[in-house]
């Protein structure tokens, strides 16, 4: 599965104006659908393949056993060019009921009136305190809740004993980076990173004591790359990119399963989901489909948490969705009644199933933790943050300004100077 989306949005607020200027709603509301009573079809978005068919399964089932003469639909959405897509849909006259969305893409919708708001009472009844606390924000504006949580996928270091061997598992970032230098041969990553992946990148900002972005009293937005903290974090990031990693300096690796099972990877941070690929098979039922290393290198795979600065467990991207109703839901009591079977104990027990952190903390217990990367993906949501909650991020993501600047720093360019440049160019967007 190409799961690399952690996935940042691909939004841009010239493109959410028009839509609202479109709709007479450039005040900041998407409008409401006329309410329709009785039975009725509601329609579900859900993005990519990371929801397993028997969850879907059971959603369909039960919400038609609980609402007789009514029907559920989904349909799957794609992650390229998604946000552009919503604001055509959630906007027009044939706007889907309850929808996904990734967590960095919520605020660019909360904040211009696209979903539902969900009360305090309702907020309580769906989880409340037990909701995973960041995801919770992301999709909260002004105080009132919009989109609630609907799974994570932490980051995992992933390895294979056979390629590892005798080499201790890093303790402390430090001894991460250290060990990618030792490790790395013509033929083997110490740690696999292509230069664009920036999500691997925040772990040593954080830890480093810097930041991505922080907003004043005033509303106004400083970037944190060219901190002490964040140039510290950065010069660890650009050893193990040019010392310790054979990956392309321009690129952002998908099948991160391919130099894995080619034996070419020591370690790679990754979402949790990234085991299903390795241990696909060597040869898939689908054509098209990537294959995998089942009995090779898959056999021996292991995970543990990226570790911290000083060891313990590093603070890490938390990948992810919200889901939301839909403010032009023309049947928003059954869009309500989906959305409560998707918060449910038992939804989510699918999810965490097959290794996505559910939305409730209560459950993290249903995620399979006798194996190394089930523990390891809880201890890593369990410390994960999510990027600045500004409606603007999803521009600094749509125009690429981290994937140019960890390129650069990959192909062995000035630290400081990208530093200072990339910070400049998130002030004038988040501030603009």
């Amino acid at each position: 599965m190409n799961r690399n989306r952690l996935v940042g949005a691909a939004a841009s607020a010239i493109t959410l104006t028009l839509a609202l200027s479109a709709c007479g709603n450039a005040g900041g509301t998407a409008g409401s659908a006329p309410e329709e009573t009785g039975p009725g079809e509601v329609r579900v978005w859900l993005v990519g393949s990371d929801t397993p068919p028997e969850a879907r399964d059971y959603l369909k089932k039960t919400f038609e056993e609980e609402n007789p003469g009514s029907t559920l639909t989904i349909e799957e959405q794609a992650w390229d060019g998604l946000v552009d897509k919503y604001t055509t849909a959630l906007a027009g006259s044939d706007a889907p009921d309850v929808v996904e969305i990734g967590n960095t893409q919520a605020a660019a919708f909360t904040s211009n009136g696209y979903f539902r708001e969900i009360t305090a009472e309702e907020f309580e009844n769906l989880g409340g305190s037990d909701l995973l606390p960041g995801f919770v924000e992301a999709g909260d504006w002004e105080g009132k809740h919009y989109a609630l949580p609907y799974y994570s996928g932490s980051r995992v270091v992933f390895y294979s004993k056979q390629v590892l061997g005798d080499t201790p598992v890093p303790t402390t970032l430090d001894e991460y980076v250290e060990t990618a230098v030792d490790l790395r041969t013509d033929d083997l990553s110490g740690v696999y990173w292509p230069g664009q992946d920036w999500y691997n990148a925040l772990p040593f900002i954080w830890e480093n004591g810097g930041y991505i972005a922080e907003q004043a009293e005033d509303g106004t937005w400083e970037a944190g790359f060219s901190s002490e903290g964040g140039l510290a974090g950065l010069e660890q990031i650009q050893t193990i990119m040019t010392e310790g990693n054979n990956a392309p300096a321009d690129t952002n690796e998908d099948d991160l399963q391919v130099p894995f099972c080619e034996g070419k990877i020591a370690f790679a941070s990754a979402p949790s989901w990234v085991q299903w690929s390795i241990n696909a098979p060597e040869e898939p039922e689908d054509p098209e489909g990537v294959p995998g290393c089942a009995s090779t290198y898959g056999k021996d795979l292991e995970g543990v948490a990226l570790p911290g600065k000083d060891g313990g467990v590093a603070q890490v991207f938390a990948g992810g969705s919200n889901i939301a109703i839909a403010q032009k839901s023309a049947r928003p009591d059954l869009a309500m009644s989906a959305y409560e079977i998707l918060l449910s104990d038992e939804y989510q027990s699918i999810l965490a199933g097959i290794g996505l952190i559910p939305a409730q903390t209560s459950l993290f217990e249903k995620v399979d933790q006798k194996t190394s990367i089930g523990k390891a993906a809880v201890e890593a949501a369990a410390n994960a943050k999510l990027t600045p909650a500004s409606p603007k991020w999803a521009d600094v993501e749509s125009q690429k300004l981290l994937q140019t600047a960890f390129s650069k720093i990959a192909a062995g360019d000035d630290v400081k100077t990208i530093a200072e440049k990339l910070d400049a160019d998130i002030e004038e967007i988040l501030n603009g």
